[in-house]
């Protein structure tokens, strides 16, 4: 009988190496882009994390490979470190029966591994848009024999502002390739950069109607942000979360978070862009190897991570657009399993809600917090059977005279079981037992009235500016490139400029990540010699310069951000 994946077109190598990591059946993209790569189309795949993207590009990138030619003839571009890591792994298993090789680059590893490698000869190169270009432009990588490129996460890259850069290796390549591009949104600049590099394109999309996991079950709590830290506790103490993953907005708010929790006595570590690559690889196999069970992460730190067996995502912060929350949740609710995604909203944050169910197009379910008794009875639950547990190893001589000898003192039974359970139960957290006061939900009816009186005030402020000649035009009109600012955006002033080394993808990363906002809400940078400008959206404005006060560093370098003069 022909095997599902030797139907698609595949070799018998690569179907073997398939089967033997486990997969019976090609998932809906494989199925889809698998015969139209090795057709040599150009395709344009919308897909989540975790619906098998990766071999779906990666088997037919394999297969049209010339053998023993020493040659790189395919790049595999991915936004961030974990995930160029992550594919190259992938891409090795696969050829497994083959004697292609491949090599992962990125940024905080060895120019001279990556560079002696390459001069040893690679077949396909997976990296980091950033260090790509790099050893582009030292002539270390050479691409006039790639014949596939494959833009992995997309979306990603553009957010994380990347874009340029792939744009620039794009520029580098032949005319005569054939270039796959995965993502699992399609925003305007994505499709842009399709059309002017992609040669009619395949276009596939799975799932586009839900772009949430069907298996994931999404709930959100009202909650006072003095309280989150109280709700987060007693949900871990009464759901059955065997891993979690929770985000925070901000890497010293993740950073604190997890310490928090590991003193409360929490399996916990945190993920987040101050960690060097061998730290955060070492959280990463923690956290896959069960050693903690709950991951403190960044929107940035986790982008692009393939983790097995999530069973829970917590956004402890809101995530602050709809994308960044599809990409949360995704994590969880995979390969068949069951997952949940608790979001915790606060008065101010009440109108995320609307954006990110009209963005999944899912609905999010209220729920209350378990109660201070329901937390009370699963701790009891979880003592008895512990206790029970131990009994059925059964009693040892010397526990039977410990307890013998304690019966001389006069203690009962019931009086030394007491004390054993008190001297247990010692280490147990008083901050899930805390009183939560849940914030009032206030009336549709009062949040419409308040939308509709902003709205008059916006109409009075546009009439007064237009009765005093102020128009349209004037009030409205293009930015220039090298001045003035964007429509709904503030210039910001930083103390980084061309001296320093910076490029556009160092600003946006090093803000998105501090701030925690989304790189999208970053707007024109303009690095000059000893400084540069930067728009940022108006909402965000205050967010990034109270982060930006010298608590953080770019290039070595305190950054520093004011309203531009």
């Amino acid at each position: 009988m022909v095997s599902p994946f030797e139907s698609l077109g595949l070799q018998p190598e690569f179907v073997q190496a398939v089967e033997k990591m486990g997969f019976i059946d090609p998932t809906p993209i494989q199925s889809s882009a698998i015969p139209l790569l090795l057709e040599g189309r150009d395709v344009i795949g919308q897909a989540q994390t975790g619906t098998g993207k990766t071999a779906a590009f990666m088997l037919p990138l394999l297969q049209k490979l010339e053998p023993s030619t020493g040659k790189v003839q395919a790049l595999v571009l991915a936004p961030t470190r974990e995930l160029a890591k992550q594919v190259a792994d992938a891409a090795l298993l696969l050829a497994q029966k083959t004697r292609v090789k491949v090599l992962a680059v990125y940024g905080g590893q060895s120019y001279t591994i990556q560079t002696r490698a390459l001069d040893r000869g690679v077949d396909v190169v997976v990296g980091t848009p950033g260090r790509l270009l790099d050893l582009i432009k030292q002539k270390v990588l050479g691409l006039h024999n790639v014949k596939m490129l494959i833009l992995d996460e997309a979306d990603e890259m553009l957010a994380m502002g990347f874009i340029d850069d792939v744009e620039l290796i794009l520029k580098e390549l032949n005319e005569e390739k054939q270039i796959a591009l995965f993502s699992a949104t399609l925003p305007q600049a994505i499709q842009k950069l399709a059309n002017r590099y992609l040669k009619e394109p395949a276009r596939i999309s799975v799932s586009p109607e839900h772009l949430t996991v069907a298996d994931t079950e999404q709930r959100y709590c009202r909650i006072h942000e003095e309280n989150k830290l109280s709700a987060l506790t007693r949900l871990l103490e009464t759901e059955d979360v065997s891993s979690g993953l929770i985000f925070a907005r901000t890497k010293a708010r993740a950073q604190e978070l997890a310490d928090q929790l590991i003193q409360m006595g929490f399996p916990s570590d945190s993920l987040h862009g101050d960690l060097n690559q061998a730290r955060r690889e070492q959280v990463l196999n923690k956290f896959r190897q069960g050693q903690i069970s709950l991951m403190v992460a960044t929107d940035v730190a986790a982008r692009g991570l393939d983790i097995a067996g999530v069973s829970h995502v917590f956004n402890y912060d809101v995530p602050a657009d709809a994308e960044d929350y599809v990409h949360r949740i995704g994590r969880t609710g995979r390969a068949g399993k069951k997952g949940v995604a608790i979001t915790f909203l606060t008065p101010k944050e009440r109108g995320r809600l609307n954006q990110i169910q009209a963005y999944t197009k899912q609905p999010m379910i209220e729920f209350s917090l378990p109660s201070v008794d329901a937390v009370k009875a699963r701790r009891e639950d979880r003592l008895v059977t512990r206790i029970s547990e131990q009994l059925l190893a059964g009693v040892t001589p010397a526990e039977r005279e410990l307890v013998g000898r304690m019966n001389e003192l006069g203690l009962s039974p019931v009086e030394i079981a007491v004390a054993a359970i008190r001297l247990v139960r010692a280490g147990e957290g008083t901050i899930s037992t805390k009183e939560i006061q849940v914030p009032a939900q206030e009336s549709k009816y009062k949040r419409l009235d308040e939308r509709r009186a902003g709205n008059d005030r916006q109409r009075d402020k546009w009439n007064s500016k237009t009765s005093s000649g102020a128009g349209a035009s004037s009030e409205f009109k293009k930015p220039a490139r090298s001045g003035a600012k964007e429509s709904g955006m503030v210039r910001l002033w930083m103390n980084l400029g061309n001296a320093n080394g910076i490029r556009p993808g160092d600003v946006v990363g090093a803000i998105a990540s501090e701030s925690g906002i989304p790189g999208r809400a970053i707007g024109e940078i303009d690095i000059r010699s000893d400084h540069t400008f930067v728009d940022v959206a108006e909402q965000h404005v205050k967010m990034v310069l109270k982060a930006s006060e010298g608590k953080y560093r770019l290039r070595g370098k305190p950054v520093l951000l004011r309203l531009a003069d």
